[in-house]
């Protein structure tokens, strides 16, 4: 794949992870300046989980996002579809549990987690929106979604500024220390197709979750989204809602 396109082929993007899977985390530092650490800590800190808590971590590659919930006490399964970024994470930390799953068809339970959340990998599914309504679906009642994912800029010169580093001087970094540096053109031009911090929230919103709202980072080049999905009050209110508007409309013929 070398093309960026918001109908990816699931297949090509984990070839593309498999590949570059043993020096991703390395990469991804020198690539954001040591960056990634910084967003990954206020990711955790927007999960708030807490002990005995069940944490879905989508799009997990090789764990790093997971095991700040693992050092904590918490349960976190490390879901991803890329087998190669798996394994060296069970390598890494084998007390972690590491599961093969695509985020459009998740291999789990209706109401199974706590919180799930997804760091720079949203962007990467075929069908993020179908993506949205399974991270609902195996969430709990009440339960949380954060969401990291590269953004725009809001300040219109640095925009400018960070296009042209996504374009050059990203892939040409990558081809020093990257055993795959063709993959990071893809991953630059998906992230400049991808759409705004608004429109995230909107989609968010769209696909079921409630009290959608997003914190930029820096200066918007990345966004965290935190959304929670209806409790079963709110869901019985929902019902309630719709059988009076039902009910009126009969009575109204």
């Amino acid at each position: 794949m070398n093309r960026a396109s918001l109908e990816k082929r699931p297949d090509e993007v984990a070839a593309m992870f498999d590949d570059v899977a043993p020096k991703y985390d390395l990469v991804n530092d020198v690539l954001s300046m040591g960056q990634t650490r910084r967003w990954r800590r206020i990711v955790v800190d927007a999960v708030d989980a807490e002990r005995g808590q069940k944490v879905l971590d989508l799009a997990a590659g090789t764990g790093t996002s997971s095991e700040p919930y693992a050092d904590a006490g918490i349960h976190v399964v490390a879901c991803d579809f890329s087998l190669g970024m798996l394994r060296v994470g069970k390598r890494r930390r084998p007390d972690i549990d590491f599961v093969a799953g695509d985020a459009t068809s998740l291999p789990f339970a209706d109401n199974s987690f706590d919180a799930v959340t997804i760091s720079f990998g949203l962007r990467n599914v075929s069908d993020p929106k179908l993506a949205l309504r399974e991270m609902l679906r195996v969430t709990k009642p009440g339960g949380r979604l954060v969401i990291a994912e590269f953004s725009q800029p809001t300040f219109a010169p640095w925009r400018t500024v960070y296009t042209e580093y996504l374009m050059r001087a990203l892939p040409a970094i990558a081809s020093k220390i990257s055993s795959n540096p063709a993959s990071y053109v893809y991953l630059a031009e998906s992230i400049r197709a991808w759409p705004n911090q608004d429109q995230l929230a909107q989609w968010i919103t769209g696909e079921g979750w409630q009290d959608a709202a997003y914190r930029n980072l820096s200066g918007g080049i990345v966004a965290v989204h935190r959304a929670t999905k209806p409790g079963r009050e709110d869901a019985a209110n929902t019902r309630a809602q719709a059988e009076l508007k039902h009910q009126s409309s009969r009575r109204t013929l």
